[in-house]
């Protein structure tokens, strides 16, 4: 089973891009399929790819094996070997980058350290991707507004 994010939610429709979660999975099995690799595999192997357990090493090692012979097959180039930084990426940070707060503030969202903490590692692993590699996603502050809604402390209703 994927994880789903509601700012997403046109991507596990046509499954045309690489979802958050199975991008996670591929950094930490250390592979990057580009999006023309992705769109030249099969649905079902797109949907194995997404569904596949990949919590223990043996799960992994199987993913790895099944992601690089699928995109051989299809796209005549194996995917990309990542490096073991990029690996470490599947595990974010215990703060915030500085690049993904001033990203959030520009969007009018105050990304603090509670906030963070209140986060799980799959939202923490989005918003990384989504606003502090590099260039900022125009989903960032969907994802920012879903995520801290979720976490959000519940409203008081005494004036």
């Amino acid at each position: 089973m994927i994880r789903q994010f509601q700012f997403e939610a046109e991507v596990y429709e046509s499954l045309s891009c690489v979802p958050m979660q199975a991008r996670r999975k591929l950094d930490a099995i250390g592979i990057k399929i580009h999006l023309a690799q992705w769109q030249q595999l099969s649905r079902g192997e797109r949907l194995m790819i997404c569904h596949a357990p990949a919590t223990l090493d043996e799960e992994r090692d199987a993913l790895r094996i099944f992601i690089e012979e699928v995109a051989l097959a299809r796209t005549g180039t194996p995917p990309k070997e990542l490096p073991e930084e990029a690996r470490r990426g599947a595990r974010p940070p215990a703060s915030p980058p500085p690049a993904l707060v001033a990203n959030a503030r520009e969007r009018g969202v105050e990304l603090t350290q509670a906030a963070w903490n209140s986060l799980d590692d799959d939202e923490r692993y989005a918003l990384v991707k989504l606003g502090a590699d590099g260039k900022v996603s125009h989903n960032l502050k969907a994802a920012l507004d879903e995520f801290l809604a979720l976490h959000a402390p519940p409203a008081n209703a005494n004036p």
